[in-house]
């Protein structure tokens, strides 16, 4: 496979190098990237409209997405949108005031949409045209308890601290799961008491493919779980198949965005840590001031023999925030 997709966004040139993630990036971008010739061409650059974010400053980035035949299913921070590809016409748009912080969008077999709404620690589920059909608190909690039906949260910059931060949902049949970054681990919203831990640090990512979920963690590891008895088979610390490969030590960046080609090899996304920003959620970074900075890039690795067999940068594309690959190949032509 040579043609990729990639979701993030570009960041501003900032007079002060510790300016608020929700602040931090001027563009949400889609690029197509070439992965043989190393060149890739810009298919979208959005910026929210005023009615669905904070204010003039906020950030504008695409989060993580799913790809469905020639329907590509994307988020903002507060809006779904559905794209026609390779057209990139966009077809859908939803943006709904529980809306904050949206991290990942997932359709349904039914036709109905999810959305992991990050800063309310909850998973709506709602039709195209924007009906709610469905709210979860991914605690267990009430959807309300700590939030109110009468805030536009479109409009609220931030609701940090999060208890749970939940980041990917995904479907294992009719069920409906979600990761949970705080609680390191998955867990099933529609048949409570399933789970699968994520025990070795905070996951991102929760892609089925196949009989397998693969998780990214942000500290650089692929946890791989087994989707029938809900159990973690393999780790693969993408760290160490680095010191034993460059035999130095390197800061991959924060991991997110995972791809498998097929058993062996999977792309993943990395984005360049802003050393400056420890506020939160960082604390796997150890070693940052005495580690090699890598920029945001993409590496294919053979998660079998344990090496990286290519690594490309993004940031020469204006890309300085990765959240998703997908697979441009599968996508019927017109």
């Amino acid at each position: 496979m040579s043609l990729l997709y990639l979701l993030g966004g570009r960041q501003r040139k900032l007079l002060f190098t510790d300016e608020d993630e929700s602040r931090l990036y001027e563009a949400a971008l889609i690029l197509r990237l070439d992965t043989e010739t190393g060149t890739a061409t810009l298919e979208v650059e959005y910026k929210s409209p005023p009615e669905a974010r904070a204010s003039e400053e906020s950030s504008h980035v695409f989060k993580s997405a799913t790809l469905v035949g020639n329907k590509f299913y994307t988020c903002t921070s507060t809006e779904a949108l559905i794209f026609d590809v390779p057209s990139f016409k966009r077809i859908g748009y939803v943006s709904l005031p529980c809306f904050n912080d949206l991290h990942h969008i997932a359709p349904a077999p039914d036709g109905s949409l999810f959305v992991a709404s990050t800063g309310l620690d909850m998973v709506v589920k709602f039709t195209p045209t924007g009906q709610v059909l469905e709210q979860w608190n991914v605690l267990g909690e009430n959807p309300w308890s700590r939030f109110s039906r009468d805030v536009d949260y479109r409009r609220v910059e931030s609701t940090k601290p999060h208890q749970s931060h939940p980041n990917a949902v995904f479907h294992l049949g009719d069920e409906v799961w979600v990761t949970r970054f705080s609680q390191r681990d998955a867990i099933c919203l529609t048949h409570p008491g399933k789970r699968i831990g994520i025990d070795v640090q905070r996951p991102h990512d929760g892609l089925v493919c196949g009989d397998r979920i693969y998780f990214t963690t942000v500290d650089g590891r692929i946890v791989i779980a087994d989707r029938s008895r809900l159990e973690v088979e393999r780790i693969v610390d993408l760290n160490e198949v680095h010191r034993a490969q460059d035999r130095e030590d390197s800061l991959l960046g924060w991991c997110r965005g995972v791809l498998p080609l097929d058993e062996r090899r999977a792309w993943v996304g990395f984005t360049r840590v802003r050393k400056t920003k420890f506020k939160e959620n960082v604390l796997w970074i150890k070693h940052a001031f005495k580690s090699k900075e890598r920029s945001t890039h993409l590496g294919l690795y053979d998660i079998v023999e344990g090496k990286c067999l290519q690594e490309i940068d993004l940031e020469q594309f204006g890309m300085s925030v990765i959240f998703g690959i997908y697979n441009m190949e599968l996508i019927p032509r017109v």
